[in-house]
């Protein structure tokens, strides 16, 4: 399981068997825990999963992803050499 990133308490990282799935984030903090697809070519994060999160954490995830968008992309592109 590769992680990606610390940051304000979130753990980003994807799941080594997950190669065959498009590019994706999960991210975990205290109970909550979540996942989103990642697209590239316009830039964009799509929630398909939430478990727990508050509206405040959700926001609080979708910026740390935003923020990192590139850093997400290029460490799923490197793991698993797409």
């Amino acid at each position: 399981m590769p992680t990606i990133l610390y940051i304000l308490g979130w753990r980003i990282f994807f799941y080594s068997n997950e190669g065959e799935e498009p590019i994706h984030v999960h991210a975990q903090k205290g109970d909550m825990e979540c996942k989103f697809w990642i697209d590239e070519e316009i830039m964009d994060i799509r929630e398909a999963i939430g478990y727990n999160l508050t509206p405040k954490a959700r926001k609080e995830i979708r910026k740390i992803i935003f923020q990192n968008f590139d850093l997400i992309v290029q460490s799923w592109k490197e793991y698993f050499k797409s």
